[in-house]
C-alpha cells in the first residue's frame, strides 16, 4: 500500500437511521447519511477518520456513536442534543432496487453547538447534500469549511441536491456556490444539476460550475460518468452490474475516489475505477458500507 498523501479524513453531513424495505419487509437498519456512509467506508477500509454531525441523546444516537468508533470512525466531534430524538429514514427498495425515502426529523435539533476539530493542511475533508447548504448552520458549516480550505486541505464536494429543497434555493444558492469555490473536487449527478439549475447538458453543468471549481465529475445513473477539468472531459463506461440495494451507491462512490487519492493515484482513471469498484461493491449487498470482502481485498493489495 503507498503512503497516503492525507492523514486524515473528516466528513462534515447529517447523520439518520436508514430502516431498509423491500417488498415493504424490514430488511435491515442501520446507520446512515450521505457523508456518513462514505466515513464509514473510508474507516472500515483503515483510513483515520472522523465524523462531524449530530444525533439525538437517544437510544438511536447511542447506536450511531457505536457503530462509527466499531468501524474505526472517531466520533469525538458528534454533537449529542439530550432530549431530542435522533432521525430516521425509511427507504422502500422497488422493483429496480432503488430506494424511496420518507424521512422523520426532530426539527428542534438543528444546531451544530458540539465540540469541531481544528483543521490541517493533511486532512481531506468531505461534505455534501441539505446538512452543507442549511441556513440554520451555516455559521458553523461554513466556518469549518473556510477553515480547511484555509488551512489547505483537500475538500470534496458532493451536491447531492434533492427535489424536496428546489423551494429552498434563493436561501441556499450562496452556499452552494462558496461551496463549489471552496472543494477541489465538486462531485453530482445530472438529477441534482437538473434540479438546482435547471441544466440538462454535461458541457452547460461544468461552465456554469467551472466559474467556481475546476474539477467536476458528473454522474448519470447507469450512463457513462464524465470528470471535466480545464484540460477537457473524459468519460468513463459503467459497468452493468445485478444489484441488491442502490442506497449508498453514490456514497460508496465519493469513498472510493477518496481513498484513491489517499493512495497517491493521481490519474482520474485510477480514481474512477476504484470510485466504481467501491460504488458496485455496495450495490451487491443490503447495507450502506462496502463489504468484509472488499475490506479484506484492499488491504492486502
Amino acid at each position: 500500500m503507498n503512503s497516503m498523501t492525507k492523514k486524515r479524513v473528516i466528513g462534515i453531513g447529517e447523520t439518520v437511521l436508514d430502516i431498509l424495505f423491500k417488498n415493504d419487509q424490514v430488511q435491515k437498519a442501520v446507520p446512515g447519511g450521505s457523508t456518513f456512509n462514505s466515513i464509514v467506508s473510508l474507516g472500515r477500509a483503515g483510513v483515520p477518520c472522523a465524523m462531524v454531525t449530530e444525533v439525538g441523546g437517544d437510544h438511536v444516537g447511542d447506536l450511531i456513536c457505536n457503530f462509527l468508533v466499531d468501524n474505526g470512525v472517531s466520533s469525538e466531534y458528534v454533537c449529542r442534543h439530550e432530549h431530542v430524538k435522533s432521525h430516521i429514514t425509511l427507504a422502500f427498495l422497488n422493483e429496480h432496487n432503488d430506494a424511496q425515502y420518507v424521512f422523520y426529523k426532530d426539527h428542534a435539533s438543528v444546531c451544530m453547538n458540539g465540540k469541531l476539530p481544528q483543521m490541517d493542511k493533511n486532512d481531506a475533508v468531505l461534505f455534501g447534500s441539505f446538512f452543507a447548504i442549511n441556513p440554520a448552520i451555516r455559521p458553523v458549516v461554513g466556518g469549518l469549511l473556510r477553515a480547511a480550505h484555509e488551512a489547505g486541505a483537500w475538500l470534496y464536494y458532493d451536491v447531492n441536491f434533492r427535489k424536496n429543497h428546489i423551494v429552498d434555493l434563493p436561501d441556499v444558492m450562496p452556499n452552494i456556490e462558496e461551496n463549489m469555490r471552496l472543494a477541489d473536487v465538486v462531485r453530482g449527478s445530472m438529477e441534482d444539476f437538473d434540479y438546482m439549475l435547471g441544466l440538462q447538458d454535461g458541457d452547460a453543468i461544468y461552465e456554469r460550475v467551472s466559474q467556481h471549481c475546476s474539477t467536476l465529475i458528473l454522474t448519470d445513473g447507469a450512463r457513462s460518468i464524465r470528470v471535466y477539468t480545464p484540460e477537457g472531459c473524459e468519460t468513463y463506461p459503467v459497468q452493468a452490474i445485478e444489484t441488491v440495494s442502490t442506497v449508498g451507491a453514490g456514497d460508496n462512490f465519493n469513498a472510493g475516489y477518496i481513498y484513491a487519492m489517499l493512495q497517491g493515484m493521481d490519474d482520474q482513471a485510477s480514481r474512477i475505477k476504484m470510485a466504481q469498484r467501491w460504488s458496485q461493491d455496495v450495490c451487491r449487498q443490503i447495507g450502506n458500507n462496502i463489504s468484509d470482502e472488499l475490506v479484506a481485498d484492499i488491504k492486502t493489495t
